[in-house]
């Protein structure tokens, strides 16, 4: 599916016309670094953009604001068979950062459940820090150097390359900018592109110990506990997740609590008598690809760009997949193959056009009484396989 053909902007000139010194510190160095790509975030994106883009010859720097690629995340890290099928990367993975969950069962508010299942589908549960830990160690094995705890405030376009001046360290002249930096892009600020502002507000909790029907995703529809989205739980890589996410009202969405929906799922799924060995929260854009990702020799990809499915918040199958695309599409233009992807690449980014659908119908007509009839039905099963398997129905099971 394609987008709309504004999502690229005109080519605007920046408003600086003279390139700052840059600025240094104790212990930073001085000059500049020139370089084909800059990628901002060290995500799946732009990780995937970065490797990419090496492999075919260019020179890449990534800059990531945190100290450790693996830290701070707001992802459940699943993974679906569709990525591992598209992104050759992936079959590099260490066994140990992952494993495998054959199916979903999928609960109405009543708690009564279909489990659903695909002929040769399964998902990955990951363990998702580490798996990106082990991405940033793959990017600059093909050669990407990436720059932790180094943060991205502001793009200077000068004399046909982008001027990133850095409070520590050398000024990056970049032919080209990549921002993968997350649903709250500086990238976007920065060149007058698109931002996020619909989201889901979501919490995690990881237990040792926890209890529940193995290598199934649990995910329970309830509208009081989740408008708007779900609640869910799998035995993970070394722990057991359990989380909740819901529609951002106008109320505090730091009063989302978790120990509702813990009591309510007890029968099913328990977390045992230790406290979480980690909490995670935090905003995931739902309101899917964004209007204007991209201006002259620059562009959004990944979370930044709102791509991620607006039914069931997943987002790194097409963060990996597009961003290694991107990759590829900026070492075309270098090498004079192709223009600009500002005025190509990006027009065929998902549109999601039958997830919106759903989702709409979702945030309006949810009803705790109706899903409580219907989910054992045919037609709502099928429903449910769309949503989880694309496409791959198989024969539920109850």
């Amino acid at each position: 599916m394609h987008t709309s053909p504004s999502l690229f902007a005109p080519l605007l000139p920046s408003a600086a016309s003279t390139a700052p010194a840059p600025a240094s510190s104790a212990g930073s160095g001085t000059g500049h670094i020139k370089v084909d790509l800059l990628v901002v975030g060290a995500s799946f994106a732009g990780l995937a953009c970065a490797r990419a883009a090496a492999l075919a010859g260019l020179s890449v720097v990534v800059l990531e604001k945190k100290t450790a690629a693996g830290t701070k995340l707001h992802t459940t890290g699943i993974i679906v068979k569709d990525a591992v099928d598209s992104v050759p990367w992936l079959a590099d993975v260490p066994p140990a950062l992952v494993r495998r969950i054959e199916g979903v069962r999928l609960y109405a508010p009543d708690m009564h459940h279909v489990d659903l299942h695909a002929p040769g589908y399964w998902f990955w549960a990951t363990d998702a820090p580490a798996l990106l830990d082990w991405m940033v160690d793959s990017a600059r094995a093909c050669g990407v150097e990436v720059h932790l705890g180094t943060l991205f405030e502001q793009a200077l376009w000068l004399n046909g390359r982008w001027e990133v001046p850095l409070t520590r360290g050398p000024c990056i002249t970049a032919t080209y900018l990549v921002g993968a930096d997350g649903p709250h892009s500086r990238v976007a600020k920065a060149l007058g592109l698109s931002r996020n502002t619909r989201f889901l507000y979501g919490v995690e909790h990881e237990y040792q110990g926890a209890r529940m029907a193995p290598d199934l995703l649990h995910c329970f529809i309830d509208r009081k506990l989740a408008p708007g989205y779900i609640g869910w739980a799998l035995e993970g890589v070394g722990v057991s997740q359990i989380g909740l996410a819901r529609r951002v009202g106008h109320g505090d969405p730091g009063a989302l609590k978790l120990d509702p929906l813990l009591r309510k799922i007890a029968p099913a799924v328990t977390p045992g008598d230790a406290p979480p060995v980690a909490v995670r929260a935090g905003m995931i854009p739902c309101g899917g690809v964004l209007p204007v990702v991209a201006r002259e020799r620059a562009l959004l990809v990944g979370d930044a760009a709102g791509m991620v499915s607006p039914v069931t918040a997943g987002g790194i199958h097409t963060a990996l997949l597009h961003g290694q695309r991107a990759g590829e599409a900026v070492a075309r233009f270098i090498r004079r193959e192709a223009g600009d992807p500002a005025t190509w690449f990006v027009r065929g980014y998902p549109g999601f056009r039958l997830k919106r659908a759903l989702r709409w119908a979702f945030d309006h007509f949810q009803n705790d009484w109706m899903f409580n009839r219907l989910l054992g039905t045919r037609q709502m099963r099928r429903v449910a396989e769309l949503v989880y398997f694309h496409r791959k129905g198989g024969s539920p099971g109850s």
